[in-house]
């Protein structure tokens, strides 16, 4: 098997060697986002606010997620309920200085939408991909979580540190 890094070098040989900027809709391969499937999930936060109307939780302040290797941080995080449904989620919201992490991966953004029915990630606002020392930036950055394969939009810059995968 590849690493997922070699996926976006073949992306980035063929956009010309991007240590500057590359077109937009570039691939991106982030496996390690499937690190977490099936393990459970643990979410800590300062506060809490269920609204059994909509069908929302809120957590608010200094909210950490784990699940598995994957680890996600926020300022806020919305989970919506599937309708009708009291425990199967549809999908989060992450709002403010977001950053999902795995021990070889990392991506920040300013929001963040994960919709679970999909298995789609969404990440928006002044995006940062890290992947082994190597950078991507741009506006926007789709991941399909059952491929680890995504799109980063907008003016998408990378750097890549010699001698990387």
């Amino acid at each position: 098997m590849r690493p997922p890094f070699f996926a976006l070098i073949l992306t980035l040989l063929a956009c010309g060697l991007g240590a500057g900027p590359c077109a937009a809709d570039t691939a991106v391969a982030f496996q390690g986002l499937r690190a977490g499937a099936g393990k459970p999930v643990e979410i800590t936060a300062d506060q809490l606010q269920v609204n059994q109307t909509d069908g929302q939780a809120t957590f608010s302040g200094n909210v950490r997620v784990v699940q598995g290797d994957l680890h996600m941080a926020s300022d806020e995080l919305i989970v919506d309920y599937v309708t009708g449904s009291k425990t199967s989620v549809d999908k989060l919201h992450a709002n403010g200085h977001v950053l999902l992490s795995t021990p070889t991966e990392a991506a920040q953004s300013d929001k963040a939408i994960y919709s679970v029915t999909n298995s789609q990630l969404e990440m928006t606002g002044d995006v940062l991909l890290n992947q082994t020392g190597n950078t991507m930036s741009g506006s926007r950055l789709t991941v399909d979580m059952n491929t680890g394969i995504g799109h980063m939009d907008g003016r998408v810059k990378s750097v890549l540190q010699p001698g990387g995968n």
